[in-house]
């Protein structure tokens, strides 16, 4: 893969992150990148962008005191992840790590990966 697709990919996938972790703008992140054919390795989310959107909006959109604080993010070639604090209310704040797979510039794939974060941590450094 060349370093202009790791770039491109670089650039879509963080405004990919703004719009969807940030501004909680679900449809128009999914609208902006998300290709007809995407994938979904979470086992309680259909196949397919419109499956992810319906599923993904109320805890996004539809929380407006839901916090989605973006850690890091690392892309490499056709895969990306972005490493998330996530914070709503009523549930235990999570460390999540979202991976997504890029094809022709467009995401096809995506895994996740959720943790609570412990109320009695056995040290003193934090998760993010």
């Amino acid at each position: 893969m060349s370093d202009h697709t790791s770039h491109a990919n670089r650039a879509a996938f963080e405004r990919f992150v703004d719009l969807f972790y940030t501004q909680k703008r679900v449809a128009d992140a999914f609208a902006f990148l998300v290709a007809d054919d995407y994938r979904q390795h979470n086992p309680t989310i259909a196949d397919g962008p419109e499956a992810a959107v319906a599923a993904l909006t109320p805890k996004f959109d539809g929380s407006p005191a839901a916090r989605f604080e973006v850690q890091r993010i690392l892309v490499d070639g056709d895969l990306a992840m972005v490493h998330v604090k996530a914070t709503r209310p009523g549930n235990q704040p999570a460390a999540v790590a979202d991976i997504y797979r890029f094809e022709n510039g467009r995401i096809v794939e995506h895994w996740d990966v959720l943790q609570p974060v412990p109320t009695n941590p056995v040290h003193d450094h934090p998760m993010f």
